[in-house]
């Protein structure tokens, strides 16, 4: 019995028996490998893709409210101390102040030529005389009734520039007096309009308004007795000069109406006069040659 036992386990040792597969088996084995699941915390509807996401969204969410906080804030900045309109130009030379009641003007493109400072003051200044001479013909008209064909009293070379007036205080009104050294006429004193006559034969050589401080004012020059004269007859009315440059004149002849205009404070004729280029005592030269 011994020996057939150990037959037995010998055989049983050196023949494996084979496994036995169930249908139950089979079908497990031909199960494809299940895949790895990791876990994930859900997220919450609404939430942001990824955290560098929402980052970059409040990161431009800042920017924003920088953009437009900073500059309402620094608007709102008082500087410490007041300043000036001139020391905020200074500061500033591409600013510009204006004024709050500043009134808009329309210009016109053709209105000036000038390029210049002088040249722009040049042209107001001849535009405000060319006004004022227009204003002052209306008042030359009033003494429309002055017979412009008289001739002043006397028959010689020279005349009397004017024959009524008054000379007043001397000290102000001759010439180069103490007080007025570079006065170099005489100044003859009447009512506005009186009638101004050439002193002598000659041609005019200035008739302009506005000349220098004589205002409206003409220049003779003349040749007497081998010498040249020059009178100057200076603050006539705008518009009354009967006389322009070229004409030839003689003594005696109207040439226009007393007035103030240049420097001038009250209506008189400003008398000049000069010998070969140098200026003689008007009052003298008068009184020793006039008739």
């Amino acid at each position: 019995m011994a020996d057939n036992n150990e037959s037995h386990d010998i055989e049983a040792t050196d023949t494996p028996t084979p496994p036995v597969r169930t249908r139950r088996s089979v079908r497990l084995s031909k199960l494809p490998r299940p895949a790895v699941v990791r876990s994930r915390t859900p997220r919450a509807k609404g939430a942001s893709a990824s955290p560098a996401r929402s980052l970059a969204s409040l990161a431009i969410v800042g920017g924003l409210v920088l953009a437009v906080g900073l500059p309402a804030y620094g608007a709102f900045q008082q500087s410490a101390e007041a300043v000036t309109l001139q020391e905020v130009a200074e500061s500033d030379a591409q600013s510009l102040v204006v004024a709050s009641d500043t009134e808009t003007a329309a210009l016109e493109r053709d209105s000036y030529s000038a390029t210049t400072p002088e040249e722009i003051e040049q042209k107001k200044a001849e535009e405000a005389a060319a006004a004022a001479a227009a204003a002052a013909a209306s008042v030359a008209s009033s003494y429309s009734a002055v017979d412009i064909s008289m001739v002043s009293p006397g028959s010689g070379a020279v005349r009397w520039p004017v024959t009524t007036f008054h000379i007043g205080d001397w000290q102000l009104n001759g010439f180069r007096t103490a007080s007025r050294p570079t006065h170099n006429g005489v100044d003859m004193l009447n009512s506005s309009g009186s009638p101004i006559y050439a002193a002598a034969d000659g041609v005019v050589r200035i008739a302009q308004d506005g000349y220098y401080t004589y205002g409206n004012a003409v220049v003779i020059d003349s040749v007497i007795n081998g010498q040249v004269v020059s009178t100057l007859y200076a603050h006539m009315i705008w518009g009354s000069r009967l006389v322009n440059p070229g004409d030839t004149v003689t003594a005696g002849q109207m040439i226009g109406l007393m007035g103030m205009t240049g420097y001038a404070t009250t209506p008189h004729l400003h008398f000049e006069v000069k010998i070969n280029g140098t200026y003689v005592d008007p009052w003298a030269w008068l009184n020793a040659n006039a008739g």
